[in-house]
């Protein structure tokens, strides 16, 4: 008679990222530009946002938050910029060009949120 008794075999480890490793989004997903007011020194521009766009690519973690860096708040923060195409329509409501016209941006992973 033949026992049906699996054979387990010792689960590998799995290697944790660190926060800031992995991208939060992908290219194509969409997302939402947050519409914050902070004080100080920003790099979106007020016209931006509040806006929608689309994840173009994913620029690796640059270990800088240029807008912490200013204030000597960064301590190694490693997080992604992303470079996100937002259709003209979007940014000027009534825009009569081409569909396909746009403006491509860098904008910091701490700026974006699912759309």
């Amino acid at each position: 008679m033949q026992d049906n008794i699996a054979e387990t075999k010792p689960l590998a480890p799995k290697a944790v990222p660190a926060l800031g490793e992995t991208a939060v989004y992908a290219k194509g997903e969409a997302v939402r530009i947050l519409d914050r007011t902070p004080i100080g020194h920003y790099r979106v521009p007020l016209y931006l946002r509040g806006k929608h766009g689309v994840i173009e690519s994913v620029i690796e973690p640059t270990g800088l938050n240029n807008e912490e860096e200013g204030y000597g708040r960064n301590a190694g923060s490693k997080l992604h910029y992303y470079r996100v195409a937002i259709p003209m329509t979007e940014i000027w409501p009534g825009y009569t060009g081409s569909p396909r016209d746009g403006l491509r941006i860098e904008i910091f992973e701490t700026w974006l949120e699912r759309n």
